[in-house]
């Protein structure tokens, strides 16, 4: 009898032990909450909504490989309605009540820019954003950018793509017709700025509504201006909308798409108007005309594997330039976690030490003056021809 009191005592006390730790272990394993808002409906939504699924797509491969330290990544996400205002209140349900590490998203520069301050100057914490313009990362005017990254090239570095490109062919005179949102404006300024730089006179200078749905009055005006270039700038359907248009006049001028526009989508709505348009993409469009040398090439075929052969997302969204830039983001956001951790100020430390991640849209050599990390050598330029997507040389 006299051991039994000392053994029930050693019971107890190791089950009390195990109680008082087992908070910690669960809590141990508690997943990382990243937050991921795009547009899922409205106008951007062809953009926003497979732009989700890659994020998905991405965490879900980063789990099945163990996830970080032994924690999952689980996705939180959101539908700005591809609406700035949205954005805003979807951004603020995410970090107050989501409790999310970092923000992946949104889908338009306005959308971004409506995020920005809430992001600079009340939540700090890093948001990696999938928009086309410079604004959120421009500084200056724009305001700061400490916590704020993107992953599309910035609007400067594929305008200078598209600039050595025309200064190669000779052709001295563009004209340009950009789109009257924040991409569009903000394209619209690097155009204007860099044109002296490459020795292009611009002769004339028309604008739209992304959703107009006719720009012929803005073409005849650029007709007669004699240019023998001109430069489109805007996301969506309103680039094939001006291809057909320039078709329909019989324009005799090269057409030339910004970055935004290198997709299947482009060919499906402008149809044979979209042959002979030219513009700068990322490689994933024409991966398979990469020298094997090229080290995006494994990346972009294994991102592609993934998307097409195994979610079978190719069937409803087919692949475009915009398709990498989710994964592009969530890949740079858990690989600072695995460096530094989830506190916001080593997070964001480490994310903007990015150096030589091989990514889907280029090597991502982040700097504190550069939340971007994209060069020109991370574009090539792309040409329509018989409705199929052709490297230039």
């Amino acid at each position: 009898m006299k051991s039994v009191i000392p053994v029930r005592i050693a019971v107890l006390f190791f089950a009390a032990l195990a109680l008082a730790l087992a908070p910690c272990s669960a809590g141990a394993q508690e997943p990382i909450k990243l937050g991921a808002f795009f547009a899922l409906s409205g106008p951007a939504s062809s953009i926003g909504e497979p732009t989700r699924l890659v994020a998905q797509m991405v965490v879900d491969k980063i789990n099945k490989e163990g996830g970080i330290a032994g924690k999952k990544l689980q996705l939180e996400t959101g539908d700005t309605q591809s609406d700035p205002t949205k954005a805003l209140i979807e951004a603020k349900r995410l970090v107050e009540e989501g409790k999310v590490v970092a923000l992946i998203g949104p889908t338009r520069t306005d959308e971004g820019m409506a995020v920005k301050p809430y992001i600079e100057d009340s939540a700090h914490i890093p948001i990696v954003m999938t928009i086309g313009g410079d604004p959120v990362i421009a500084g200056g005017k724009f305001g700061p950018f400490k916590w704020t990254f993107k992953t599309p090239q910035r609007t400067s570095v594929a305008v200078k793509k598209l600039y050595g490109y025309i200064q190669s062919t000779k052709q001295k005179k563009v004209a340009l017709l950009t789109a009257s949102d924040g991409f569009g404006k903000d394209g619209l300024a690097w155009l204007e700025k860099l044109a002296p730089e490459f020795g292009l006179e611009i002769v004339a200078k028309e604008s739209f509504a992304a959703t107009d749905t006719d720009m012929t009055p803005q073409l005849l005006k650029i007709r007669a201006s004699g240019a023998q270039g001109i430069i489109c700038w805007t996301i969506g359907p309103a680039g094939s909308r001006v291809a057909k248009n320039v078709k329909q006049l019989a324009v005799p001028a090269t057409l030339y798409q910004c970055h935004g526009q290198p997709g299947p989508k482009y060919v499906e709505l402008a149809g044979d108007a979209a042959n002979g348009s030219i513009m700068p993409s990322t490689k994933v469009m024409v991966v398979d005309q990469l020298p094997d040398s090229d080290p995006q090439k494994a990346v972009i075929k294994e991102f592609i594997r993934l998307y097409k052969d195994v979610y079978k997302y190719d069937k409803q969204y087919p692949i475009n330039t915009h398709s990498g830039y989710a994964w592009d983001a969530i890949n740079i956001v858990a690989d600072a976690v695995k460096k530094a951790g989830t506190q916001p100020d080593k997070l964001r430390d480490a994310i903007e030490h990015t150096k030589g991640y091989i990514g889907v849209s280029g090597i991502f050599n982040i700097t504190p003056e550069d939340h971007n990390g994209l060069q020109t050598d991370s574009m090539v330029m792309v040409k329509v021809e018989n409705g199929k997507w052709v490297l230039l040389k």
